[in-house]
């Protein structure tokens, strides 16, 4: 069972959200902070927005919906492949966690991006450098940046026999474009009150118009 969760899920525990608000996260248009020449201009912008971020992190918990999923760890084998960089799905208790945008609490090597360390909550200060001597950054995928986890993402979508899409439109892409790696007689469902589901699947797709909380309350019932 593999859930593929989305900036909805998290919205609920308060988390906010650039899409709610035209583009604008906090006042900053997301091109001065989401990007690497952003970093490049003005790092002590982005290392403030980003550690604002990462202080919020531990403001919220996760809900019903994070709960919900690590429950059924107890009855099937689950795996989830989240858009998002919190960790609200880990501190829910899920074990087996794929972030295809990165982690809000690591940074990384501005040179490597292989080179991650653990934030535990604390802020990344200008001149603070990785163990490799580079600027160390978040360890978040920008706008323009590849997304190499995508390569691990696309086996466990293509084992699913049972795909849950919570939270998200699938309007981001390429994360969006892992639906069509579902096999054919994988049973999906889509959680969110704007799902919009790509034509021309080879599958049915049980739409759920709810938010993430009530979603999956609807959907554990099912089972």
């Amino acid at each position: 069972m593999v859930f593929f969760t989305g900036s909805g899920i998290s919205a609920e525990s308060g988390v906010k959200t650039f899409r709610d608000h035209g583009g604008l996260w906090e006042n900053h248009d997301v091109y001065e902070v989401a990007t690497p020449e952003a970093f490049a201009k003005n790092p002590g912008l982005v290392l403030d927005f980003y550690n604002a971020r990462r202080r919020q992190l531990y403001e919220v918990n996760p809900n019903a919906a994070h709960q919900a999923i690590a429950n059924l760890q107890s009855h099937y084998d689950v795996y989830v492949v989240t858009q998002n960089v919190d960790n609200l799905h880990e501190r829910a208790g899920s074990k087996n966690v794929l972030h295809l945008h990165g982690e809000l609490d690591k940074g990384r090597s501005a040179s490597d991006p292989d080179l991650i360390v653990e934030l535990n909550g604390k802020d990344i200060l200008l001149g603070d450098l990785a163990p490799d001597g580079s600027p160390l950054r978040p360890h978040v995928v920008w706008f323009g940046e590849a997304v190499p986890a995508i390569d691990e993402a696309i086996p466990i979508i293509s084992e699913a026999d049972v795909l849950v899409i919570v939270g998200t439109s699938l309007q981001v892409y390429p994360a969006a474009g892992l639906i069509n790696y579902a096999p054919e007689n994988c049973k999906v469902y889509c959680i969110d009150p704007a799902a919009e589901i790509p034509r021309g699947l080879p599958f049915d797709v049980e739409i759920i118009k709810e938010k993430a909380v009530k979603g999956m309350t609807l959907f554990v019932e099912g089972l």
